[in-house]
């Protein structure tokens, strides 16, 4: 998760106090405000520049507040505070292709067509939980119109749901690409999706300092607050490039680059605030994986995910392997290890019979942010469906892209 992240026990009192009333500690906000100078600083360092900053109440209380407070901060007063990256996104990006690289859509040298799902289940030892969630679709299509190549179409939904507030997210995008094979070892990729994205919050979940009646919160008192709206609608745009390349039937290589939000929308629930662009910056993703069958019984997927936005990196490194259970492939049984750089160790299982792959991930959580959490990052799961139009095609696409498969 990274900026839209929403606040589930902190209680505005103004722009410039704030109480927690889990603890009742109230906190001077212009003290955070100079600490995030810089639109993009790691939850872990806000954290350590709070603490160090001096608080009236034991130090576990403290990192409850802090933690607590980061949450609300980056969502409501417009300065994003990332936990790494600011955008939504998947420990199991192979799993997600067009989230990912809007390239991938239709990139399947072993199928004509595949449907999937995603599920993620942020912080769940919080309160208020963090989930996000996504179908997608996409197929090959027009392979008799062009030589040694082809048309990607798909399409996929994005939703994501935040803390007690219900900030939600809603994205819908198509995704077009196109697939033109270099020889017979080379397949270029040039893709884009264009989609409508919805956020919105429901403030009526939050308390104000205008409610505050010297004793409690009165939920039914006005808020004083100016919100210019409270949900924003925008028109975003990704584009991205793929090559992978196949010398021999037990090595393939796959590589790509995307460029997300190429439009730079806005999105703001206030008006224009001076010295704050409310622009989502552009997001900038490079990834490569390779697929290398050992012998009859193991094939070995390494894999490597770069993103950066704004000023905010995120790097995961890892791989995953598949044991063949039956020996003829219809069974396999799936294993890995991924570790995103200085923030989580991600083991990983899966199962896949026949055309249908179902993976379970678990982020623990390895920076300063386990204080906080107890190590309690995300659970993640994923499943797949890969068909082909006919048995023809089945066997087609075995010769034209020789994929190592068991």
């Amino acid at each position: 998760m990274g900026a839209s992240l929403l606040n589930f026990a902190v209680h505005v009192l103004n722009r410039q106090t704030i109480c927690i009333e889990t603890d009742g500690y109230k906190g001077d906000t212009n003290m955070l405000r100079s600490i995030l100078h810089t639109r993009c600083l790691h939850a872990g360092n806000l954290m350590h520049a709070l603490l160090q900053h001096g608080c009236n109440h034991n130090r576990a209380t403290t990192r409850k507040t802090v933690f607590v407070w980061l949450m609300y901060f980056g969502a409501l007063t417009g300065l994003p505070v990332f936990v790494g990256a600011q955008d939504l996104h998947f420990s199991q990006f192979f799993n997600s292709p067009l989230t990912t690289n809007p390239a991938n859509t239709g990139f399947l040298p072993e199928n004509d067509y595949r449907i999937g799902a995603n599920y993620r289940q942020q912080w769940a030892s919080i309160p208020a939980q963090f989930k996000t969630m996504s179908i997608f679709g996409d197929a090959q299509v027009f392979r008799d119109r062009f030589e040694s190549g082809w048309v990607g179409l798909g399409g996929v939904i994005l939703r994501d749901v935040a803390g007690s507030g219900n900030l939600t997210s809603t994205k819908v995008y198509g995704s077009a690409a196109y697939h033109q094979m270099l020889g017979s070892t080379g397949l270029l990729s040039l893709g884009f999706n264009v989609g409508w994205a919805n956020k919105r919050v429901d403030v009526t979940k939050f308390t104000f300092d205008s409610q505050w009646n010297g004793k409690f919160f009165d939920a039914g008192a006005p808020n004083g607050e100016n919100f210019a709206a409270t949900q924003v609608n925008y028109l975003d745009v990704q584009v991205g490039m793929n090559y992978a390349y196949f010398p021999a039937d037990n090595l393939y290589l796959h590589a790509g680059v995307s460029v997300h939000h190429v439009n730079a929308p806005k999105e703001s629930f206030f008006n224009n605030t001076n010295g704050y662009n409310s622009a989502i910056a552009r997001r900038y993703i490079a990834f490569a994986d390779a697929i290398l069958k050992l012998n009859d019984r193991v094939i070995v997927s390494p894999g490597a995910y770069f993103t950066t936005q704004a000023k905010a990196k995120e790097l995961t490194l890892g791989l995953h392997a598949n044991y063949n259970l039956s020996g003829d492939g219809e069974k396999q049984v799936i294993g890995g290890l991924y570790y995103r750089g200085s923030d989580a160790v991600i083991p990983m299982i899966g199962f896949q019979w026949k055309s249908v792959r179902l993976m379970f991930s678990y982020d623990a959580t390895t920076s300063s942010l386990k204080n906080y959490n107890n190590m309690r990052g995300a659970s993640e799961f994923a499943l797949l469906y890969n068909g082909f139009y006919n048995s023809y095609n089945q066997s087609l696409r075995q010769m034209q892209c020789p994929v190592p498969r068991f």
